[in-house]
């Protein structure tokens, strides 16, 4: 408890201390004191981020109509956010260069010896002492804090200040916009060749569709299920793998939108795992309706195709309800001169899969990394991020998921359907 606390105090210090840079950089150092644009900025520097709250703990408070209204705004500010503080950081080094040069310009122009041009300034309707000229521009040099001799002229600084906000602003929205396209018109085919020693002849060339994290939700709707089933029926695989984090709902508000996965084709059908966020919405209700939408969900359980056999263990999150992933059931028994493909949501598993002979694990849940640079956050906790990697004798294999957690946009980390195509060695 105290651990969490402690976090959450860093994140909101974080959080806070990005707004307040956002703020000074796109509101203050652009625009006059008390003008429209300053009061109009300071309200959107309050109100962004507690969309963004809300966005988040919406799921658990609203129905799903109403979430959608903080949804967008929300999520959207969340990549915004990141994106204009890097571009910020990045135009830094040229805003000091600019108003250095600036400075010594305006200091190479005074006349040396040169008495400085005097105004009478009135203080309480009576004629004050005389004062330079760059005390009429106190009020803006001070906020600029950057007065003294040699100072750079108002409009100067106000020319560079509004120049890099529009460039990080133009900067930030050509990124998020693009991630953003990425994810809502669908994730892309993916080609992987995995060879397995055990695998017999007559199964090389055997092609495993991987899909994880569609995480339908507020944004993510029935439209993008349906992609997602023309994209996977494109392929014609030979099975279908759903590696979990399906939804981020319950199936009264989101059966709806996951009815597509019907349609899903394959000789020898599809097969689900839970993730941790079926846990979150209520993982049973979840596991019986992609049943009945002709789904086979895998809890801790195996099958045995000719070719090899296909198990699948619950997510981590379930342990918390006593439905955590049992290898012992899944695989214990099995016979392990035949090849073991596993599906499992969380990569972090890996260590345990290899005590159990399996060949090849299939796995999603990192997103890899979903947006730069959380694919080196993401690499802190999991062993592998994306892609294939080989742990002793078992091969690991991490889809970038489908679809999105939060923020409908990935920067750095496409979405992805993978296609595994076995090889035999001896083919």
């Amino acid at each position: 408890m105290v651990i969490a606390l402690v976090l959450l105090l860093a994140v909101v210090s974080v959080v806070a201390g990005a707004q307040w840079y956002l703020w000074r950089r796109l509101v203050r150092d652009v625009s006059a004191p008390g003008g429209r644009y300053r009061r109009a900025g300071t309200v959107l520097a309050v109100v962004l981020p507690l969309l963004s709250v809300g966005a988040v703990v919406g799921g658990r408070l609203l129905p799903l109509a109403a979430e959608r209204w903080l949804a967008w705004p929300g999520f959207l500010w969340m990549p915004s956010m990141l994106y204009l503080v890097l571009a910020l950081l990045v135009a830094e080094p040229v805003r000091y260069l600019l108003l250095r040069r600036a400075r010594r310009a305006a200091a190479a122009a005074r006349v040396p010896g040169a008495a400085p041009e005097r105004v009478a300034v009135a203080v309480g309707g009576r004629s004050g002492p005389d004062v330079t000229e760059g005390a009429a521009e106190g009020a803006g040099e001070r906020e600029a804090g950057e007065v003294g001799e040699g100072s750079v002229d108002p409009s100067r600084r106000l020319f560079v200040a509004r120049t890099l906000a529009v460039a990080a602003g133009g900067a930030a929205a050509a990124v998020v916009g693009n991630g953003a396209y990425g994810v809502l018109r669908g994730p892309r085919l993916k080609q992987v060749t995995v060879p397995l020693a055990k695998l017999p002849r007559r199964a090389h060339g055997y092609r495993i569709a991987v899909v994880s994290d569609i995480h339908l939700g507020p944004i993510l709707g029935r439209a993008h299920t349906r992609r997602i089933v023309d994209t996977v029926n494109g392929a014609q695989p030979d099975l279908i793998a759903i590696v979990g984090d399906l939804v981020d709902g319950s199936v009264p508000d989101l059966g709806p939108a996951a009815v597509p996965l019907a349609d899903l084709r394959a000789r020898d059908g599809a097969y689900f795992v839970t993730g941790n966020h079926e846990y979150f919405s209520g993982a049973a209700p979840w596991v019986e309706f992609v049943r009945e939408l002709g789904i086979h969900p895998l809890e801790n359980a195996r099958t045995e195709l000719p070719w090899f056999d296909l198990a699948g263990v619950n997510d981590i999150a379930g342990a918390a309800e006593g439905h955590g992933p049992d290898y012992d059931r899944a695989l214990g028994d099995r016979d392990r001169a035949r090849t073991a493909v596993l599906l499992a949501h969380q990569p972090v598993t890996i260590h345990d899969t290899v005590r159990y002979g399996v060949d090849l694990q299939l796995s999603g849940h990192t997103h890899g990394g979903q947006l730069w640079p959380g694919n080196y956050i993401a690499e802190l906790a999991n062993p592998t991020v994306a892609g294939l990697e080989r742990y002793g004798d078992t091969q690991l294999y991490v889809t970038r998921g489908a679809g999105a957690w939060g923020p409908p946009v990935r920067v750095g980390a496409p979405s992805d359907i993978t296609v595994i195509t076995l090889a035999s060695p001896a083919a």
